[in-house]
């Protein structure tokens, strides 16, 4: 059975990029584009069973694109962006979105809500069921495993993928396990501080920076293209790897 097809429509490619990686490891064939233009030309070679659509477009109106999109092609719709307004809310669902999902949002609620729509327009190719697996009997629930590495919450110890311990400060330490049990969500610089420091960020803090470039140095994660710890343009931070 073939993947289901998603097509990504935003203007920020780390928006498109870190759909595109997340998706992809769920079962999914993943499209990126950057402008509306970009989408109906794809509509038109090789049409996407669902479309996550960005309202926010520079020079261009969302909504006119979603119209589009209902007007000419059956596909399933999913407005994603920055807009929370209640009246953007219920005019996209009048055009005819499937669902809308405001930002900063959760990647594995964006899963389930993709999932969803593409069961009711497409219910003889059911999207692939991808979870992770359960833990083993008697698994210690104080040792976070990703990537090759181990996080003892218990002992405050982190050991890399040869078996060496890598000594953290208190800081990167708090900042790793939030990041690690929150895994696959994007989390905000003030959700980060509250959580390790009990604080609200106070204006141009740049502690959870500055802790996220110690980290990625630790973890030997390039701060070009990171792979474990990814920065999400104006929401904050999405920890990559699977846990266990």
């Amino acid at each position: 059975m073939s993947l289901p097809h998603v097509a990504v429509l935003d203007d920020e490619v780390d928006i498109t990029q870190l759909l595109a990686t997340y998706l992809g490891v769920q079962g999914f064939r993943v499209s990126q584009v950057h402008s509306g233009r970009a989408l109906l030309e794809l509509m038109a070679s090789d049409p996407p069973a669902l479309v996550l659509l960005d309202l926010g477009l520079p020079g261009e109106d969302g909504f006119v694109i979603a119209r589009q999109l209902r007007e000419h092609w059956r596909c399933g719709l999913v407005i994603v962006t920055g807009r929370g307004d209640a009246i953007d809310k219920v005019v996209g669902l009048e055009i005819g979105a499937d669902d809308y999902v405001t930002k900063p949002f959760d990647l594995r609620e964006l899963l389930a809500r993709v999932k969803a729509v593409l069961r009711r327009i497409l219910p003889a190719e059911a999207p692939p069921a991808a979870a992770p697996p359960p833990l083993p009997p008697q698994a210690d629930l104080s040792k976070l495993r990703f990537a090759g590495w181990e996080l003892d919450t218990a002992a405050r110890r982190l050991v890399d993928t040869a078996g060496t311990e890598v000594v953290l400060t208190t800081g990167e330490f708090e900042l790793l396990q939030v990041l690690a049990r929150h895994g696959g969500r994007v989390l905000s610089r003030d959700f980060l501080l509250e959580q390790t420091r009990g604080r609200e960020a106070a204006p141009f803090d740049r502690t959870i920076d500055v802790l996220i470039g110690r980290l990625r140095k630790k973890l030997g994660d390039n701060a070009a293209e990171p792979q474990l710890i990814k920065a999400v343009r104006g929401a904050g931070y999405l920890f990559v790897p699977s846990v266990a």
